[in-house]
């Protein structure tokens, strides 16, 4: 199986959105098929949160045993439960509300209202993922990690330059000087993300253009973390027309 990186095309952020929809449910219900559950990592945003409502929206929705599904984050926004910050949130209201999905299969990380400091919600998360880890290691089998890409190509809340793109001896990790605000949040690290067997990062607009090309161009992921995002199987840029403007024609897929 090969991982190399594809990049599909949509002419729009709607078709964008509901093209992830078909695949997200074809490949959960592969997924639970062959392994019996899946663990699948969320991410936020627009384009993301837009994803899970298309799902929501999808005649196909119910074609899934969702009470085989386990979802995670790959950040979080550390502020109170409740706060519209939280990707959590936004993922309940988009999708996770309106499925049958058990609430002890859906692994949030703590809000700042339930532990007294971010590293006490690194400790939290840490100690959640190690739990389903198949094998006694630090964190479960991921089957998807979706990744949303910031204008200056952060995934999760890995920023370039800062310290934490650079971690790797730890799974969860606290950031609390993020250049895009809230300030203080939790993520997980690269070692985690590409520990997936499958990574789709989704992103749209033009103001994503030039993260999007230096990624597939070879950047240093210190600079640029999109560059530094690849799954054990497959590794999907999922773009609307806008985003794929810099894209080298060789890259782009026609289908997945």
């Amino acid at each position: 199986m090969t991982n190399e990186r594809r990049v599909l095309v949509h002419p729009n952020k709607q078709a964008l959105a509901a093209s992830v929809a078909a695949r997200f449910l074809t490949k959960v219900g592969d997924i639970v098929a062959e392994h019996g559950d899946a663990h699948i990592v969320l991410t936020g945003g627009t384009i993301g949160i837009g994803s899970l409502a298309a799902v929501n929206e999808s005649p196909s929705r119910d074609s899934v045993d969702w009470s085989k599904v386990h979802f995670w984050w790959g950040d979080e926004r550390f502020v109170p439960s409740g706060d519209r910050d939280r990707n959590e949130l936004q993922a309940r209201e988009a999708l996770l509300d309106h499925i049958a999905v058990p609430a002890s299969n859906v692994h949030a990380f703590a809000a700042s209202d339930e532990v007294g400091s971010l590293e006490e919600g690194v400790a939290a998360y840490t100690a959640e993922l190690a739990r389903f880890s198949p094998d006694g290691g630090q964190w479960p089998r991921f089957d998807i990690t979706f990744l949303g890409v910031g204008p200056d190509g952060h995934i999760a809340s890995l920023f370039p330059n800062l310290a934490g793109i650079r971690v790797t001896d730890v799974p969860v990790i606290s950031v609390e000087n993020s250049p895009k605000p809230p300030p203080l949040r939790l993520s997980l690290t690269r070692p985690v993300i590409n520990s997936s067997e499958r990574v789709w990062l989704v992103l749209a607009g033009a103001d994503k253009a030039s993260a999007l090309g230096l990624a597939l161009a070879g950047a240093s992921y210190f600079e640029v973390p999109a560059a530094g995002a690849k799954g054990r199987r497959r590794t999907v840029f999922f773009v609307d027309q806008d985003a794929a403007a810099e894209v080298p024609e060789e890259l782009i897929a026609e289908s997945y």
